[in-house]
């Protein structure tokens, strides 16, 4: 009987939307926004392995001192922009329309593509970079309405029976999108790196004319509320500080491999922290609280954000730290060119994505009949299993082990991120939908800037215990100088990672111009080889990446019991 009644309301409710909004308008919403995130999340990871043309054809080192915080803003600067804004604006949406403000985010993300492809064109040098990076903002500032709206469209237009499938879809587009965007970025910079701020131009405007024109307001505006102004600037200015402090973490500072001792970063993240902590008791006495954060009382929604957080941490780091593997030990130790190593990385990254393909729309279709907390649990335990056989391989791995190793990894990512998000959208009432996607974008966001953070941190620290003798130790093997071989031993391996990151050679990064004219030629070119640098970091970096992945074990672990405690199937107004 009650499985009759449930039919029953599911049809009932299946033919209003239909009378309305017509039989199809539920996929068009899901097309239009699944195309809105996938642009938004390419544009957050084009950028990674094309930077190196981007800088050559500005004609700018990221690499000196004085360019290095370019590089980290033009990096990561569309990331903090978009993690500041969602909640704010899932908050308006719900106050002024989530259609409303989608469309004018994808204006918005559509004028900043135009505008940013104009300046590559218009100005080079320095001026060019810091150009790019205020438009790259403008992006970020315009793919946050898409991110912050995205999901809550979707939950309106679908009936309840069918969200894990929809969003199922939507969080492939997101995920895949990052994954995405190394491959296009590496295509498209080595054939034109103009290309590579083209192509958002497109699909931003049809993208923005689809939306004026396809999509209809379902949920009901809630008028007459007063937006909360303190709220707001106390959370985004929190947000901010720290984000931007973590960042700068990843810099050296003084004697240090890292700025964590710094005094801007530390007082940066306890004045970000004390502003949240101040946000909560803001937010406890407004009459119309940004976020409600009553609804941290609903058991399904404060287990899914939870969880989606760490699982984010995991997720994020463990892409992060293998293109490192592959970029600046595997791939080169098999021949491939320093710069050719981005993109092969990317292609190398394929079954990660594959696995996360294949398992996300059937754990989302499967979570609308069973209820979400078997799949997404079950998904974390796998990727703790993952990260465990990624610990047995040895630096320099058999191919086909590594692939089956992430292949169910995303096996494990796609079967937690449709139901999760499911769980959590159904979990609040309609009124919500909208900051509670905002929120559920803010945690995802961060949890990929906190990933880059604390893994980076693990690996550089890693390797500061170890690289500085190997480096030494092999300079003055290959008749470098001791003196020569003292300094590059004792600069930070950041220099180093980041190298391999961007594709250039880290030897002829850390080597002192002026003292490779007194290498012997033989020896110049066995140290700017592709296996020496890889072959006197195999060591140390075994040791850092083990820290990493033992980390996101832990991270995915808990992960998989906060689902866990998610409780029961629920859906709000249903139970």
């Amino acid at each position: 009987m009650a499985a009759d009644l449930n039919k029953e309301e599911y049809d009932l409710e299946e033919r209003k939307r239909e009378s309305r909004y017509g039989k199809n308008y539920k996929w068009v919403a899901l097309s239009n926004t699944t195309l809105g995130v996938l642009m938004a999340s390419i544009d957050s990871s084009i950028l990674i392995i094309s930077l190196p043309a981007i800088f050559n054809g500005l004609g700018v080192n990221p690499l000196t001192p004085g360019n290095i915080t370019l590089l980290l803003w033009l990096l990561l600067g569309y990331m903090i922009m978009s993690s500041v804004i969602v909640v704010t604006i899932g908050r308006l949406s719900d106050m002024f329309g989530r259609v409303k403000l989608y469309n004018l985010g994808f204006a918005i993300f559509a004028i900043g593509s135009t505008i940013l492809y104009a300046i590559t064109y218009l100005f080079t040098g320095t001026t060019a970079v810091l150009l790019m990076i205020i438009f790259r903002l403008v992006q970020g500032f315009g793919g946050g309405f898409l991110f912050a709206n995205g999901a809550a469209i979707i939950t309106d237009a679908f009936p309840h029976g069918q969200r894990g499938t929809a969003l199922g879809i939507n969080q492939i587009a997101g995920i895949m999108g990052s994954l995405i965007g190394l491959i296009v970025g590496g295509i498209l910079s080595a054939i034109d790196w103009h290309l590579i701020f083209l192509i958002s131009v497109p699909v931003g405007v049809l993208g923005a004319v689809w939306s004026y024109l396809a999509l209809h307001e379902i949920a009901t505006i809630r008028k007459n509320q007063k937006i909360d102004i303190l709220g707001n600037v106390t959370f985004a200015s929190a947000l901010t500080l720290i984000l931007i402090s973590m960042t700068y973490g990843l810099l050296p500072y003084g004697s240090s491999n890292t700025g964590w001792s710094s005094p801007y970063v530390l007082s940066g993240i306890i004045i970000g922290i004390a502003l949240l902590v101040a946000f909560v008791f803001i937010e406890l006495r407004a009459k119309d609280p940004m976020f409600n954060l009553y609804l941290f009382k609903i058991r399904a929604f404060s287990a899914g954000i939870l969880s989606l957080f760490l699982a984010g941490i995991a997720r994020g780091g463990l892409q992060f730290m293998l293109i490192i593997w592959l970029q600046g030990v595997w791939l080169p130790l098999h021949g491939v060119s320093f710069v050719n190593t981005p993109l092969q990385a990317g292609i190398d990254m394929i079954p990660l994505l594959i696995g996360f393909l294949a398992m996300g729309p059937i754990a989302g279709h499967l979570s609308d009949k069973y209820g979400a907390r078997v799949f997404s649990t079950l998904g974390m335990v796998i990727n703790v299993i993952g990260f465990l056989l990624l610990m047995t391989l040895p630096v320099n791995f058999n191919y086909a082990a590594f692939a089956l190793i992430i292949f169910v990894l995303g096996l494990g990512q796609g079967m937690f991120a449709a139901p999760n998000t499911t769980s959590v959208m159904n979990a609040v009432p309609p009124e919500h939908r909208g900051i509670t996607a905002g929120m559920r974008a803010t945690f995802m966001n961060m949890s990929f800037m906190f990933s880059i953070v604390i893994f980076f941190a693990l690996l550089v620290v890693g390797l500061g215990n170890a690289l500085p003798s190997s480096l030494y130790n092999g300079l003055v093997a290959q008749s470098v100088p001791a003196a020569t071989a003292q300094i590059v031993s004792r600069l930070p391996p950041t220099s180093a990672l980041f190298a391999a990151l961007l594709g250039y050679n880290p030897m002829l990064v850390l080597l002192p111009q002026n003292s490779i004219a007194s290498i012997p030629k033989a020896n110049l070119t066995t140290i700017t080889g592709t296996k020496f640098f890889p072959n006197l970091v195999s060591v140390p970096f075994a040791q850092g990446i083990h820290e990493v992945l033992v980390a996101a074990a832990i991270m995915a672990g808990i992960a998989a019991v906060a689902s866990a405690l998610r409780g029961k199937r629920y859906i709000y107004g249903r139970q």
